[in-house]
Protein backbone atom coordinates (compact mmCIF):
# COMPACT_ATOMS: atom_id res chain seq x y z
CA UNK A 1 0.00 0.00 0.00
CA UNK A 2 1.07 3.60 -0.57
CA UNK A 3 2.15 5.55 2.49
CA UNK A 4 -0.90 7.77 3.18
CA UNK A 5 1.31 10.53 4.59
CA UNK A 6 4.01 10.87 1.90
CA UNK A 7 3.61 13.01 -1.21
CA UNK A 8 5.85 14.21 -4.05
CA UNK A 9 5.66 17.67 -5.64
CA UNK A 10 7.38 18.52 -8.89
CA UNK A 11 7.88 22.31 -8.83
CA UNK A 12 9.19 23.55 -12.18
CA UNK A 13 10.26 27.08 -12.99
CA UNK A 14 11.60 28.60 -16.16
CA UNK A 15 15.22 28.14 -15.01
CA UNK A 16 15.16 25.14 -12.65
CA UNK A 17 13.01 22.36 -11.31
CA UNK A 18 12.80 20.35 -8.11
CA UNK A 19 11.21 17.21 -6.74
CA UNK A 20 10.09 17.93 -3.16
CA UNK A 21 9.03 15.19 -0.75
CA UNK A 22 6.35 16.10 1.77
CA UNK A 23 5.24 14.13 4.81
CA UNK A 24 2.13 14.78 6.91
CA UNK A 25 2.25 13.79 10.56
CA UNK A 26 0.51 15.14 13.66
CA UNK A 27 -1.05 18.05 11.78
CA UNK A 28 2.26 19.25 10.36
CA UNK A 29 3.95 19.11 6.97
CA UNK A 30 7.69 18.57 6.57
CA UNK A 31 9.56 19.04 3.28
CA UNK A 32 12.77 17.59 1.88
CA UNK A 33 14.34 18.10 -1.54
CA UNK A 34 14.76 14.83 -3.43
CA UNK A 35 16.08 16.07 -6.77
CA UNK A 36 17.02 19.36 -8.41
CA UNK A 37 17.77 20.09 -12.06
CA UNK A 38 18.35 22.95 -14.46
CA UNK A 39 15.71 24.01 -16.95
CA UNK A 40 15.81 26.31 -19.92
CA UNK A 41 15.18 26.57 -23.65
CA UNK A 42 16.90 24.36 -26.20
CA UNK A 43 20.30 25.83 -27.05
CA UNK A 44 19.94 25.84 -30.83
CA UNK A 45 19.35 28.34 -33.64
CA UNK A 46 15.80 29.20 -34.49
CA UNK A 47 12.72 29.73 -32.31
CA UNK A 48 13.03 29.40 -28.54
CA UNK A 49 11.56 26.06 -27.50
CA UNK A 50 11.42 23.86 -24.41
CA UNK A 51 13.07 20.44 -24.33
CA UNK A 52 10.24 18.09 -23.38
CA UNK A 53 12.42 14.99 -23.42
CA UNK A 54 14.81 16.47 -20.88
CA UNK A 55 11.96 17.56 -18.59
CA UNK A 56 10.40 14.10 -18.74
CA UNK A 57 13.74 12.42 -17.96
CA UNK A 58 14.31 14.69 -14.96
CA UNK A 59 10.82 14.00 -13.63
CA UNK A 60 11.39 10.27 -14.00
CA UNK A 61 14.69 10.64 -12.13
CA UNK A 62 13.03 12.66 -9.37
CA UNK A 63 10.33 10.03 -8.98
CA UNK A 64 12.96 7.29 -8.75
CA UNK A 65 14.95 9.15 -6.08
CA UNK A 66 11.84 9.99 -4.06
CA UNK A 67 10.63 6.40 -4.03
CA UNK A 68 14.07 5.17 -3.00
CA UNK A 69 13.83 7.45 0.04
CA UNK A 70 10.15 7.32 0.97
CA UNK A 71 8.91 4.06 -0.51
CA UNK A 72 5.54 4.21 -2.21
CA UNK A 73 3.86 7.58 -2.26
CA UNK A 74 0.24 8.50 -1.64
CA UNK A 75 0.26 10.95 -4.54
CA UNK A 76 2.34 12.95 -7.00
CA UNK A 77 1.66 16.30 -8.66
CA UNK A 78 3.24 18.97 -10.85
CA UNK A 79 3.24 22.76 -10.93
CA UNK A 80 4.88 24.97 -13.58
CA UNK A 81 4.89 28.49 -14.94
CA UNK A 82 1.83 29.53 -16.97
CA UNK A 83 0.92 30.31 -20.61
CA UNK A 84 3.16 27.79 -22.47
CA UNK A 85 1.57 24.70 -24.00
CA UNK A 86 2.18 21.43 -25.81
CA UNK A 87 0.23 20.48 -28.94
CA UNK A 88 -0.61 16.78 -29.10
CA UNK A 89 -1.41 14.87 -32.26
CA UNK A 90 -2.73 11.42 -32.94
CA UNK A 91 -1.67 8.97 -30.22
CA UNK A 92 -1.09 11.73 -27.70
CA UNK A 93 2.41 12.56 -28.93
CA UNK A 94 3.69 16.13 -29.18
CA UNK A 95 3.59 17.40 -32.76
CA UNK A 96 6.58 19.68 -32.07
CA UNK A 97 8.73 20.94 -29.22
CA UNK A 98 6.68 23.62 -27.40
CA UNK A 99 7.53 27.28 -27.78
CA UNK A 100 9.13 29.26 -24.95
CA UNK A 101 7.10 32.30 -23.85
CA UNK A 102 10.08 34.57 -24.62
CA UNK A 103 10.14 33.58 -28.30
CA UNK A 104 9.74 36.62 -30.55
CA UNK A 105 6.94 35.25 -32.72
CA UNK A 106 4.30 37.02 -30.61
CA UNK A 107 5.71 40.52 -31.22
CA UNK A 108 2.86 42.76 -32.40
CA UNK A 109 0.26 39.99 -32.11
CA UNK A 110 -1.40 41.47 -29.02
CA UNK A 111 -2.08 44.72 -30.85
CA UNK A 112 -3.49 42.90 -33.88
CA UNK A 113 -5.77 40.67 -31.82
CA UNK A 114 -6.99 43.60 -29.73
CA UNK A 115 -7.68 45.64 -32.87
CA UNK A 116 -9.77 42.77 -34.18
CA UNK A 117 -11.71 41.83 -31.02
CA UNK A 118 -11.20 44.75 -28.63
CA UNK A 119 -9.39 44.99 -25.30
CA UNK A 120 -12.66 45.56 -23.44
CA UNK A 121 -14.16 42.42 -24.97
CA UNK A 122 -11.13 40.26 -24.11
CA UNK A 123 -10.87 41.56 -20.54
CA UNK A 124 -14.63 41.27 -20.03
CA UNK A 125 -14.46 37.61 -21.03
CA UNK A 126 -11.28 36.65 -19.16
CA UNK A 127 -10.24 39.30 -16.62
CA UNK A 128 -6.56 38.76 -17.39
CA UNK A 129 -3.91 41.46 -17.77
CA UNK A 130 -2.49 41.96 -21.26
CA UNK A 131 0.99 40.52 -21.72
CA UNK A 132 2.42 39.70 -25.16
CA UNK A 133 3.27 36.10 -24.26
CA UNK A 134 -0.20 35.07 -23.03
CA UNK A 135 -1.47 31.86 -24.58
CA UNK A 136 -4.17 33.73 -26.49
CA UNK A 137 -1.48 35.54 -28.47
CA UNK A 138 0.80 32.51 -28.78
CA UNK A 139 -2.04 30.54 -30.38
CA UNK A 140 -2.91 33.46 -32.66
CA UNK A 141 0.74 33.48 -33.80
CA UNK A 142 0.95 29.70 -34.28
CA UNK A 143 1.37 28.18 -37.72
CA UNK A 144 -2.21 27.22 -38.72
CA UNK A 145 -0.96 24.07 -40.45
CA UNK A 146 0.59 22.87 -37.19
CA UNK A 147 -2.58 23.75 -35.28
CA UNK A 148 -4.57 21.75 -37.79
CA UNK A 149 -2.51 18.64 -36.93
CA UNK A 150 -3.21 19.01 -33.21
CA UNK A 151 -5.96 17.07 -31.46
CA UNK A 152 -5.31 18.53 -27.99
CA UNK A 153 -3.55 21.47 -26.36
CA UNK A 154 -2.18 20.92 -22.85
CA UNK A 155 -0.40 23.54 -20.78
CA UNK A 156 2.99 22.47 -19.45
CA UNK A 157 2.01 21.07 -16.05
CA UNK A 158 -1.11 19.46 -17.54
CA UNK A 159 1.08 17.69 -20.10
CA UNK A 160 3.70 16.57 -17.58
CA UNK A 161 0.95 15.16 -15.36
CA UNK A 162 -0.12 12.94 -18.28
CA UNK A 163 3.42 11.58 -18.47
CA UNK A 164 3.05 10.49 -14.85
CA UNK A 165 -0.19 8.67 -15.69
CA UNK A 166 -2.82 11.41 -15.56
CA UNK A 167 -5.70 11.99 -17.96
CA UNK A 168 -5.30 14.77 -20.59
CA UNK A 169 -7.21 17.49 -18.74
CA UNK A 170 -6.65 21.14 -17.94
CA UNK A 171 -6.41 22.35 -14.33
CA UNK A 172 -8.18 25.67 -13.82
CA UNK A 173 -5.50 27.68 -11.97
CA UNK A 174 -3.16 27.06 -14.89
CA UNK A 175 -5.84 27.41 -17.58
CA UNK A 176 -6.72 30.87 -16.27
CA UNK A 177 -3.30 32.18 -17.36
CA UNK A 178 -4.20 31.60 -21.02
CA UNK A 179 -6.51 34.66 -21.26
CA UNK A 180 -9.03 32.26 -22.79
CA UNK A 181 -10.96 31.20 -19.68
CA UNK A 182 -14.04 32.83 -18.14
CA UNK A 183 -13.31 33.39 -14.41
CA UNK A 184 -17.03 33.61 -13.58
CA UNK A 185 -17.91 30.15 -14.90
CA UNK A 186 -14.40 28.65 -14.47
CA UNK A 187 -14.79 27.24 -17.99
CA UNK A 188 -13.29 28.06 -21.39
CA UNK A 189 -14.52 31.33 -22.91
CA UNK A 190 -16.10 29.59 -25.90
CA UNK A 191 -17.49 32.70 -27.56
CA UNK A 192 -14.09 34.41 -27.47
CA UNK A 193 -12.35 31.29 -28.77
CA UNK A 194 -14.82 31.24 -31.69
CA UNK A 195 -14.32 34.94 -32.45
CA UNK A 196 -10.58 34.38 -32.65
CA UNK A 197 -11.01 31.45 -35.04
CA UNK A 198 -9.15 29.03 -32.76
CA UNK A 199 -10.00 25.30 -32.98
CA UNK A 200 -12.25 24.63 -29.96
CA UNK A 201 -11.65 20.87 -30.14
CA UNK A 202 -8.06 21.18 -28.93
CA UNK A 203 -9.05 22.70 -25.57
CA UNK A 204 -9.16 19.99 -22.87
CA UNK A 205 -11.88 19.38 -20.30
CA UNK A 206 -11.20 21.32 -17.10
CA UNK A 207 -10.84 20.14 -13.51
CA UNK A 208 -10.35 21.94 -10.20
CA UNK A 209 -7.16 21.76 -8.14
CA UNK A 210 -7.18 18.67 -5.94
CA UNK A 211 -8.77 16.35 -8.52
CA UNK A 212 -7.35 12.82 -8.84
CA UNK A 213 -6.70 12.34 -12.55
CA UNK A 214 -4.77 9.08 -12.76
CA UNK A 215 -2.40 6.53 -11.26
CA UNK A 216 1.39 6.43 -11.20
CA UNK A 217 2.47 2.96 -10.14
CA UNK A 218 0.15 2.87 -7.15
CA UNK A 219 0.37 6.59 -6.35
CA UNK A 220 -2.51 8.90 -7.22
CA UNK A 221 -1.78 11.52 -9.85
CA UNK A 222 -3.44 14.68 -8.55
CA UNK A 223 -4.09 17.81 -10.53
CA UNK A 224 -2.66 20.10 -7.88
CA UNK A 225 -2.73 23.84 -8.38
CA UNK A 226 -0.84 23.33 -11.65
CA UNK A 227 0.15 27.01 -11.82
CA UNK A 228 3.10 27.81 -9.57
CA UNK A 229 1.59 31.07 -8.28
CA UNK A 230 -1.70 29.29 -7.61
CA UNK A 231 0.23 26.68 -5.62
CA UNK A 232 2.18 29.38 -3.76
CA UNK A 233 -1.00 31.15 -2.66
CA UNK A 234 -2.50 27.80 -1.64
CA UNK A 235 0.60 27.39 0.56
CA UNK A 236 0.11 30.78 2.22
CA UNK A 237 -0.97 30.80 5.90
CA UNK A 238 -3.64 33.47 5.38
CA UNK A 239 -6.62 33.69 7.73
CA UNK A 240 -9.56 36.07 7.72
CA UNK A 241 -10.35 38.53 4.96
CA UNK A 242 -7.90 41.41 5.37
CA UNK A 243 -4.65 40.03 3.97
CA UNK A 244 -2.69 40.18 0.73
CA UNK A 245 -0.06 37.81 -0.61
CA UNK A 246 3.33 38.89 -1.92
CA UNK A 247 5.22 36.13 -3.71
CA UNK A 248 8.74 37.55 -3.66
CA UNK A 249 11.62 36.38 -5.80
CA UNK A 250 13.24 37.42 -9.07
CA UNK A 251 9.79 38.76 -9.91
CA UNK A 252 7.18 39.63 -7.31
CA UNK A 253 3.45 39.03 -7.51
CA UNK A 254 1.16 40.98 -5.21
CA UNK A 255 -2.49 40.08 -4.93
CA UNK A 256 -5.67 39.39 -3.00
CA UNK A 257 -7.63 36.17 -2.65
CA UNK A 258 -11.28 36.81 -3.55
CA UNK A 259 -14.48 34.85 -4.03
CA UNK A 260 -15.47 36.60 -7.28
CA UNK A 261 -13.53 38.15 -10.19
CA UNK A 262 -13.30 41.92 -10.65
CA UNK A 263 -14.07 42.80 -14.28
CA UNK A 264 -14.76 46.51 -13.98
CA UNK A 265 -13.40 49.27 -16.25
CA UNK A 266 -11.20 50.29 -13.31
CA UNK A 267 -9.68 46.79 -13.21
CA UNK A 268 -9.04 46.92 -16.96
CA UNK A 269 -7.37 50.34 -16.65
CA UNK A 270 -5.21 49.01 -13.80
CA UNK A 271 -4.22 46.00 -15.99
CA UNK A 272 -4.74 43.51 -13.17
CA UNK A 273 -5.28 39.77 -13.52
CA UNK A 274 -8.12 37.61 -12.25
CA UNK A 275 -6.38 34.24 -12.09
CA UNK A 276 -8.21 31.32 -10.55
CA UNK A 277 -7.21 29.83 -7.21
CA UNK A 278 -7.96 26.71 -5.21
CA UNK A 279 -11.28 26.08 -3.48
CA UNK A 280 -13.27 28.25 -5.89
CA UNK A 281 -11.25 31.40 -5.26
CA UNK A 282 -9.89 34.10 -7.57
CA UNK A 283 -6.43 35.65 -7.26
CA UNK A 284 -6.61 39.32 -8.20
CA UNK A 285 -2.98 40.21 -8.75
CA UNK A 286 -0.40 42.37 -10.44
CA UNK A 287 3.28 41.77 -11.22
CA UNK A 288 6.10 43.88 -9.72
CA UNK A 289 9.73 43.78 -10.87
CA UNK A 290 10.93 41.97 -7.72
CA UNK A 291 14.57 41.31 -6.80
CA UNK A 292 15.70 41.18 -10.44
CA UNK A 293 17.53 44.57 -10.36
CA UNK A 294 19.44 43.52 -7.23
CA UNK A 295 20.35 40.12 -8.69
CA UNK A 296 21.64 41.79 -11.85
CA UNK A 297 23.66 44.31 -9.83
CA UNK A 298 25.26 41.51 -7.86
CA UNK A 299 26.10 39.65 -11.08
CA UNK A 300 27.67 42.81 -12.53
CA UNK A 301 29.73 43.48 -9.39
CA UNK A 302 30.91 39.85 -9.27
CA UNK A 303 31.99 39.97 -12.91
CA UNK A 304 34.01 43.08 -12.05
CA UNK A 305 35.79 41.21 -9.25
CA UNK A 306 33.67 42.32 -6.28
CA UNK A 307 31.76 39.14 -5.44
CA UNK A 308 29.88 39.64 -2.16
CA UNK A 309 27.39 37.31 -0.52
CA UNK A 310 23.79 38.27 0.15
CA UNK A 311 24.37 38.70 3.90
CA UNK A 312 27.20 41.15 3.27
CA UNK A 313 25.11 43.11 0.77
CA UNK A 314 22.28 43.36 3.29
CA UNK A 315 24.71 44.59 5.97
CA UNK A 316 26.06 47.26 3.61
CA UNK A 317 22.53 48.37 2.75
CA UNK A 318 21.58 48.64 6.40
CA UNK A 319 24.56 50.95 7.02
CA UNK A 320 23.78 53.22 4.03
CA UNK A 321 21.75 56.46 4.44
CA UNK A 322 17.99 55.80 4.39
CA UNK A 323 15.65 56.90 1.57
CA UNK A 324 18.34 58.88 -0.25
CA UNK A 325 16.72 58.19 -3.62
CA UNK A 326 13.85 56.39 -5.33
CA UNK A 327 13.46 54.52 -8.62
CA UNK A 328 10.48 52.80 -10.21
CA UNK A 329 11.56 49.12 -10.24
CA UNK A 330 9.20 48.52 -13.18
CA UNK A 331 10.85 51.15 -15.39
CA UNK A 332 11.49 49.51 -18.79
CA UNK A 333 15.17 50.46 -18.63
CA UNK A 334 15.65 47.82 -15.90
CA UNK A 335 14.27 44.89 -17.93
CA UNK A 336 17.59 43.69 -19.35
CA UNK A 337 20.36 46.33 -19.32
CA UNK A 338 23.97 45.35 -19.90
CA UNK A 339 24.99 47.29 -16.78
CA UNK A 340 22.27 47.40 -14.10
CA UNK A 341 24.15 49.69 -11.65
CA UNK A 342 24.73 52.19 -14.48
CA UNK A 343 21.04 52.00 -15.49
CA UNK A 344 20.01 52.74 -11.90
CA UNK A 345 22.45 55.66 -11.68
CA UNK A 346 21.10 57.08 -14.97
CA UNK A 347 17.50 56.74 -13.75
CA UNK A 348 18.39 58.68 -10.61
CA UNK A 349 20.02 61.48 -12.60
CA UNK A 350 17.07 61.64 -15.00
CA UNK A 351 14.77 62.01 -11.98
CA UNK A 352 16.79 64.86 -10.54
CA UNK A 353 18.33 62.74 -7.78
CA UNK A 354 21.98 62.01 -7.00
CA UNK A 355 22.95 58.46 -8.01
CA UNK A 356 23.90 56.05 -5.22
CA UNK A 357 27.55 56.49 -4.19
CA UNK A 358 28.34 52.94 -3.06
CA UNK A 359 27.30 49.31 -3.36
CA UNK A 360 25.45 49.54 -0.04
CA UNK A 361 23.59 52.66 -1.18
CA UNK A 362 22.58 50.92 -4.42
CA UNK A 363 21.27 47.86 -2.59
CA UNK A 364 19.33 50.06 -0.18
CA UNK A 365 17.87 52.12 -3.02
CA UNK A 366 16.61 48.96 -4.76
CA UNK A 367 15.06 47.41 -1.65
CA UNK A 368 13.42 50.63 -0.47
CA UNK A 369 12.07 51.34 -3.96
CA UNK A 370 10.65 47.82 -4.19
CA UNK A 371 8.92 48.30 -0.83
CA UNK A 372 7.46 51.61 -2.03
CA UNK A 373 6.26 50.06 -5.30
CA UNK A 374 4.57 47.37 -3.24
CA UNK A 375 2.62 50.13 -1.45
CA UNK A 376 1.69 51.71 -4.79
CA UNK A 377 0.42 48.40 -6.17
CA UNK A 378 -1.40 47.49 -2.96
CA UNK A 379 -3.24 50.80 -3.00
CA UNK A 380 -4.20 50.17 -6.63
CA UNK A 381 -5.65 46.75 -5.70
CA UNK A 382 -7.51 48.28 -2.77
CA UNK A 383 -9.02 50.98 -5.00
CA UNK A 384 -10.18 48.37 -7.51
CA UNK A 385 -11.77 46.17 -4.83
CA UNK A 386 -12.61 48.54 -1.95
CA UNK A 387 -11.07 45.91 0.33
CA UNK A 388 -9.00 47.03 3.36
CA UNK A 389 -5.70 45.18 3.86
CA UNK A 390 -3.91 45.01 7.21
CA UNK A 391 -1.50 42.09 6.73
CA UNK A 392 0.83 41.09 3.91
CA UNK A 393 1.89 37.44 3.75
CA UNK A 394 5.32 37.54 2.11
CA UNK A 395 6.32 34.14 0.69
CA UNK A 396 9.14 32.81 -1.47
CA UNK A 397 12.83 33.67 -1.58
CA UNK A 398 12.32 37.25 -0.38
CA UNK A 399 11.46 35.84 3.06
CA UNK A 400 15.21 35.50 3.65
CA UNK A 401 15.81 39.24 3.14
CA UNK A 402 14.91 40.77 6.51
CA UNK A 403 15.43 44.33 5.27
CA UNK A 404 12.98 43.84 2.42
CA UNK A 405 10.44 42.39 4.85
CA UNK A 406 10.80 45.23 7.37
CA UNK A 407 10.86 47.98 4.78
CA UNK A 408 7.77 46.51 3.09
CA UNK A 409 6.00 46.84 6.43
CA UNK A 410 7.33 50.38 6.91
CA UNK A 411 6.38 51.54 3.40
CA UNK A 412 2.88 50.01 3.33
CA UNK A 413 1.89 50.45 6.96
CA UNK A 414 0.86 46.78 7.00
CA UNK A 415 2.03 44.01 9.26
CA UNK A 416 4.24 41.63 7.28
CA UNK A 417 4.27 37.92 8.10
CA UNK A 418 7.17 36.31 6.23
CA UNK A 419 7.06 32.63 5.34
CA UNK A 420 7.10 29.97 4.22
CA UNK A 421 9.99 30.17 1.77
CA UNK A 422 8.76 26.98 0.07
CA UNK A 423 5.17 28.12 -0.35
CA UNK A 424 4.84 26.77 -3.90
CA UNK A 425 5.90 23.21 -3.05
CA UNK A 426 3.78 23.43 0.10
CA UNK A 427 0.64 24.36 -1.85
CA UNK A 428 1.32 21.63 -4.39
CA UNK A 429 1.68 18.99 -1.66
CA UNK A 430 -1.40 20.15 0.26
CA UNK A 431 -3.54 20.03 -2.90
CA UNK A 432 -2.51 16.41 -3.28
CA UNK A 433 -3.40 15.68 0.34
CA UNK A 434 -6.82 17.30 -0.10
CA UNK A 435 -7.33 15.34 -3.31
CA UNK A 436 -6.73 11.93 -1.75
CA UNK A 437 -8.60 12.74 1.45
CA UNK A 438 -5.59 12.90 3.76
CA UNK A 439 -6.79 16.44 4.69
CA UNK A 440 -10.48 17.21 5.05
CA UNK A 441 -10.37 20.47 3.07
CA UNK A 442 -8.68 23.78 2.41
CA UNK A 443 -9.42 25.30 5.82
CA UNK A 444 -7.50 22.43 7.39
CA UNK A 445 -4.74 22.80 4.79
CA UNK A 446 -4.21 26.46 5.74
CA UNK A 447 -4.14 25.49 9.42
CA UNK A 448 -1.41 22.96 8.61
CA UNK A 449 0.66 25.70 6.95
CA UNK A 450 0.35 27.86 10.07
CA UNK A 451 1.35 24.93 12.30
CA UNK A 452 4.24 23.75 10.13
CA UNK A 453 6.31 26.85 9.49
CA UNK A 454 7.72 29.52 11.77
CA UNK A 455 6.74 32.96 10.47
CA UNK A 456 8.81 36.10 10.98
CA UNK A 457 6.64 39.00 12.16
CA UNK A 458 7.45 42.57 11.05
CA UNK A 459 5.41 45.43 12.50
CA UNK A 460 5.29 48.67 10.48
CA UNK A 461 7.32 51.70 11.56
CA UNK A 462 5.73 54.44 9.42
CA UNK A 463 7.45 57.82 9.27
CA UNK A 464 7.34 61.13 7.45
CA UNK A 465 10.45 60.07 5.52
CA UNK A 466 8.63 57.07 4.04
CA UNK A 467 5.66 59.25 3.12
CA UNK A 468 7.91 61.78 1.37
CA UNK A 469 9.71 59.00 -0.51
CA UNK A 470 6.37 57.60 -1.63
CA UNK A 471 5.44 60.97 -3.07
CA UNK A 472 8.68 60.94 -5.05
CA UNK A 473 7.91 57.46 -6.41
CA UNK A 474 4.42 58.56 -7.49
CA UNK A 475 5.98 61.49 -9.35
CA UNK A 476 8.13 59.02 -11.33
CA UNK A 477 5.32 56.66 -12.38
Amino acid sequence: MADPSSFLAFDLGASSGRAMLGRLADGRLTLAEAHRFANGPIDAPGPMRWNLGRLEREIARGLEVARSRAGRLAAVGVDTWGVDYVLLGRGGQAVEQPYHYRDHRTEGVCDRVCARVGRERIFGCTGIQFMPFNTIFQLAAHDPDVLARAERMLLMADYLATRLGGRPVGEVTLASTTQLLDPRTRRWADSLIAELGLPRAIFPPLVEAGTVVGDCGGSAVVATAHHDTGAAVAGTPGAGDDWAFLSSGTWSILGLELREPVLTPEALAANVSNELGVNGTVRLLKNIAGLWPLQECRRHWAAAGDDRGWDELVALAEAAPPLAGVIDPDDARFLAPDDMPAAIAAACRDGGQPPPSSIGATVRLILESLALKTRYTLELLQRVTGKPIRTIHLIGGGVRNRLLCQWTADATGCRVLAGPVEATATGNLLAQAVGVGAIAGWADARAIVRASFELADYDPRPSRAWQDAYGRLCDLI
